[in-house]
C-alpha cells in the first residue's frame, strides 16, 4: 500500500483564509439581520437572518471539510478524507431545503393575516447585506474547485440575489403600501433556495452512492477502452467518485494468452487513454485470458471452470 501525505498547499490556504473571513461577515450579519428584522416586524428580513444562519454553518461546515480534505491518508483511511468535504456539502444542501419549506410555511401564514413592516429600514439592512453576500460570493468564487466549495459558494450567491430581492420588496411596500409584498417575497426566496439546494443535493448522493459520474459514459469509456490494440473486451466497469473532482475505475479486461511483462504496454495505453481523455487517474485493472463469470468476485463459465484460468493485475495510481 502506498501513503501519499497531502499538504495544505497556497491553494488551500487561501481557501482557508476566504472562509475565515466569511465566517465572521456572516455572523455580524446574521445579528445585524435579525435584530432589524424583529422591529421592522418583516418576515422577509427574518428570513434572511434564518438564511444566513444556514450559511454560517454552511461555511464552518466547508472550513472544518478542508482541513479534513488536507490530512493525509493512512492505514485506516486509505484513501484519506476526501469524502469530509461531500458529506458537509450534502449537510449544507440538506439544511438549506428544511429551511426553505419553514420560509414557505411563514410565508403563507402571513398571507392570512398581514402584518405591518418598516420597509426603510428592511431596505437599509438589505443593502449592507447585498454589499457583504456579494463580496463573500466573488471570494468564494475563486476557490469553488469541489463540491463543498460550490455549495458555500450557491449559498452566498443566493443570498445576494435574495436580500437583493429584498430591497425590491421594501421600495414596493413604500410606493403602494402593500403589506403582502412581504410574504409573497419570502415565498420567491424559498423556492430560489430550494432551486440552488436540490442540485448539490443530487450530485453529492451520487457521490455517496458510489454512482458513476454525471458526466461519464460507461459505455463511451467501454469502446474507448476496446479499441486498445490487444483488448479483446472490458466488463465488470465500475466508476466512482471520492470527491467532485477524484475518480476511481476498477475492470476486467480480457487480452490474448501473453506473459504479464507484455501486457504492461496495453496497462500503460488503457491509463494513458482514461487519464487523458476521460480524467480518471486511479484505476484498478485486472487482466485475464479467458471468459469469466460470478466465482468469489471472478467470472468463470461452467464448462470451464475446469481449465486453466489465469489473473493479471495491474494498477495505476
Amino acid at each position: 500500500m502506498h501513503v501519499h501525505a497531502a499538504p495544505a498547499g497556497p491553494g488551500a490556504k487561501r481557501t482557508t483564509t476566504v472562509l475565515r473571513i466569511s465566517l465572521v461577515a456572516t455572523l455580524a450579519y446574521v445579528v445585524v439581520t435579525f435584530i432589524a428584522g424583529l422591529r421592522a416586524h418583516s418576515l422577509a428580513l427574518l428570513s434572511e437572518s434564518g438564511h444566513n444562519v444556514s450559511d454560517f454553518l454552511a461555511l464552518l461546515l466547508s472550513f472544518v471539510a478542508v482541513y479534513f480534505q488536507s490530512r493525509p491518508a493512512d492505514d485506516s483511511k486509505t484513501f484519506g478524507y476526501q469524502r469530509a468535504g461531500v458529506l458537509a456539502a450534502f449537510v449544507n444542501a440538506a439544511t438549506l431545503l428544511v429551511i426553505a419549506l419553514w420560509i414557505g410555511v411563514e410565508a403563507v401564514h402571513r398571507l392570512s393575516i398581514p402584518v405591518a413592516v418598516q420597509p426603510r429600514l428592511m431596505m437599509t439592512v438589505a443593502a449592507a447585506g447585498v454589499v457583504m453576500n456579494g463580496v463573500i460570493a466573488a471570494l468564494l468564487w475563486g476557490v469553488a474547485r469541489d463540491v463543498n466549495m460550490r455549495s458555500a459558494f450557491i449559498h452566498m450567491a443566493g443570498d445576494t440575489f435574495s436580500t437583493a430581492a429584498v430591497i425590491a420588496g421594501g421600495a414596493g411596500i413604500v410606493f403602494t403600501g402593500k403589506n403582502w409584498i412581504d410574504p409573497v417575497l419570502s415565498l420567491l426566496i424559498a423556492a430560489l433556495i430550494l432551486w440552488s439546494s436540490a442540485g448539490i443535493v443530487r450530485e453529492t448522493l451520487n457521490i455517496l452512492l458510489e454512482g458513476t459520474p454525471r458526466d461519464c459514459s460507461i459505455s463511451e469509456i467501454r469502446t474507448g477502452m476496446e479499441g486498445i490494440e490487444g483488448v479483446i473486451n472490458v466488463h465488470d466497469l465500475h466508476i466512482w467518485s471520492l470527491g467532485s473532482q477524484s475518480r476511481l475505475l476498477a475492470c476486467h479486461v480480457t487480452i490474448a494468452d501473453i506473459p504479464p511483462s507484455e501486457s504492461a504496454c496495453i496497462l500503460t495505453k488503457l491509463n494513458h487513454l482514461l487519464r487523458e481523455h476521460f480524467r480518471i487517474s486511479h484505476t484498478t485493472i485486472q487482466f485475464e485470458h479467458i471468459g469469466c463469470g460470478e466465482l468469489e468476485g471472478c467470472v468463470v463459465p461452467p464448462d470451464e471452470m475446469a481449465g486453466s484460468h489465469e489473473h493479471h493485475h495491474g494498477h495505476a495510481h
